[in-house]
């Protein structure tokens, strides 16, 4: 990518797209484009259909989705699977129409089967069941992949697929009910700390282990797989470590300065036992993560403050 060419970042008010365009403002590109959901509803194939064909992006980054924790994947089963399904669609196909050079698609680690060995492969892909309460939404982002995939097969798109593991970041979704669960802990941390609360519940077991890589790491690496990588398939990005919930809790608590107790709720479903990522075949390209979870809960904590208008006490 040259930096006069017109790139297209789609979702960029969201944590994954900010980060994107951070990382390509600071590389020197000053031709980005965007636009908001209010601006442009991607759900809308005529918008969608008239906005490529009067911009003509060279380079697209498909960040935009309907994205949630545990809660509301389970909740707006419907919603995720539609709203996504529609998004990725109408983005693809009008790429292809208008043909630009190279297209982007970021998906999630939740299209794995829920029982796969750890950690996922690439490969593991369409192996076994999903997890099933966010099985709308991984279904969606497989058809994403299989979309990008069709189209390089049939016209020679150059359309790549990433998979990120769990993110946290600048610009995360501290909502109660539909944030991911490193910013909904934060959230609740903190929220007990400021009112004096004895005690935090948490849901599940605490067993669950998780990877958790910094959105300005996963911006890093968008950037480099979109000049270094043209294969079909997907490729994972993340860290190669992950963490058991409970001591994400303890970690988080300490960054915040909770003096409490952890009350760890086993009537509430705990999601899938293990997610670590695979990330040789992106190491063996020459990348790897620089944040590690420390810090980044450190950044991340003090963008909480900053974003919610809050002080510590």
């Amino acid at each position: 990518m040259n930096k006069i060419a017109k790139i297209y970042v789609a979702g960029h008010r969201g944590m994954v797209g900010s980060a994107i365009v951070r990382k390509l403002q600071k590389e020197g590109y000053t031709n980005l484009i965007s636009r908001t959901s209010a601006e442009l509803d991607l759900r809308n194939q005529q918008a969608v259909t008239n906005f490529f064909a009067s911009e003509k992006p060279e380079y697209v980054f498909l960040a935009a989705a309907k994205v949630g924790g545990i809660v509301a994947n389970n909740t707006y089963r419907a919603d995720f699977l539609y709203e996504n399904l529609v998004i990725q669609n109408n983005v693809i196909h009008n790429s292809y129409i208008t043909g630009v050079k190279k297209l982007m698609f970021l998906g999630s680690s939740c299209i794995y089967p829920k029982l796969a060995p750890q950690p996922l492969k690439e490969e593991y892909l369409l192996t076994g069941l999903l997890e099933p309460t966010n099985e709308p939404y991984a279904i969606a982002k497989i058809a994403g992949i299989k979309l990008c995939d069709a189209y390089r097969d049939q016209y020679g798109c150059n359309f790549i697929s990433v998979m990120p593991t769990n993110l946290y970041g600048y610009n995360d979704n501290y909502h109660p009910q539909n944030s991911h669960v490193l910013p909904a802990l934060i959230r609740k941390f903190h929220e007990a700390k400021i009112k004096g609360e004895s005690e935090v519940s948490i849901w599940g077991a605490g067993n669950p282990k998780r990877e958790f890589l910094f959105a300005d790491d996963l911006a890093d690496a968008c950037y480099f797989l979109m000049q270094n990588y043209n294969e079909p398939n997907l490729i994972n990005i993340g860290t190669g470590e992950d963490i058991s919930i409970k001591d994400l809790a303890l970690l988080i608590k300490e960054h915040i300065g909770y003096s409490g107790t952890l009350n760890f709720d086993t009537t509430k479903p705990d999601g899938t036992p293990r997610k670590l990522m695979d990330v040789s075949k992106l190491h063996a390209l020459g990348w790897k993560h620089k944040v590690e979870l420390e810090e980044g809960l450190g950044l991340a904590y003090a963008d909480f403050l900053k974003e919610s208008n809050v002080k510590t006490q």
